[in-house]
């Protein structure tokens, strides 16, 4: 019969106790899983810190946010109890329904009611083993622990939120009414200055036209008058002439008879 041979296992791969073989893998391999193991675990410890600052952050707002909330209802009870009978009847009745038909839809939204509480999910495996691995558990949020906001001060925030964007529209109606009124008004003044001028021009136009018309049937006169003139002194000097002459003619006549002077003697 053969022998088989015996198979010698060192005391590093085997169990004290049992002897059963482990199967260990080199000393290499062993030394840098556990070099990244040990990464892994500094990696999500260093995650853990990060989410518990980010939830403390959370929870701080969170508590910001309730403190200012409350600042908001008592700021909101003391202007409306102090509000004057003035401005409770800023609205009137029509208003009043308009803005009762607007929110009356708002009521109903199932957004505003507060909503249920979801279960946490449970971690997987892996999560756990690294939770063991680092030492430390699950850190529940406050977030789930967190009472939901009633839907009074929403309403009475869209409601105050209502009230003042129609008093700003109203506003802003007005002003564009009064402007464009202003407009129209400026436009038709404008409309009204352009033709009085036009019209004024056309008659200063007019009455200089017929001034250099008079003023042109004056000077064709004058020329006439001023031509007659001149023929009628022409006329003179050529009478004038005409007795010159004959009285010139005359004057001989009369000194040629000598026994003129004896007869009448």
């Amino acid at each position: 019969m053969a022998v088989a041979p015996a198979v010698t296992l060192s005391p590093a791969q085997c169990c004290p106790q049992c002897g059963f073989d482990v199967g260990l893998p080199p000393l290499e391999d062993t030394q840098s899983a556990l070099l990244s193991a040990q990464k892994q675990i500094a990696d999500l410890q260093a995650q853990v810190r990060l989410l518990n600052q980010k939830a403390s952050a959370a929870v701080d707002r969170w508590a910001d946010y309730e403190d200012e909330l409350a600042k908001l209802r008592t700021d909101l009870d003391n202007s409306v109890s102090s509000a004057s009978p003035a401005r409770s009847s800023f609205l009137s009745s029509s208003a009043a329904s308009r803005l009762s038909s607007l929110l009356s839809p708002r009521k109903s939204i199932p957004s505003l009611k507060p909503l249920p509480a979801v279960p946490p999910t449970p971690p997987s495996q892996p999560q756990q083993q690294r939770a063991t691995l680092a030492g430390l558990g699950p850190s529940p949020f406050p977030f789930s622990a967190a009472t939901p906001l009633s839907s009074s001060p929403s309403t009475d925030d869209l409601l105050e939120a209502l009230t003042r964007e129609q008093a700003l529209r109203l506003e802003a109606e007005g002003r564009l009414s009064e402007t464009s009124r202003e407009v129209e008004e400026l436009s038709v003044s404008l409309f009204e200055q352009a033709n009085e001028m036009v019209a004024t021009e056309r008659r200063a136009r007019a009455k200089l036209e017929e001034r250099v018309e008079t003023l042109e049937r004056r000077d064709v006169d004058k020329r006439r008058r001023l031509e007659r003139l001149e023929s009628a002194m022409e006329r003179i000097e050529r009478v004038r002439g005409l007795l010159g002459q004959t009285t010139s003619q005359a004057q001989p006549q009369k000194q040629g008879y000598p026994g003129s002077g004896w007869l009448r003697s």
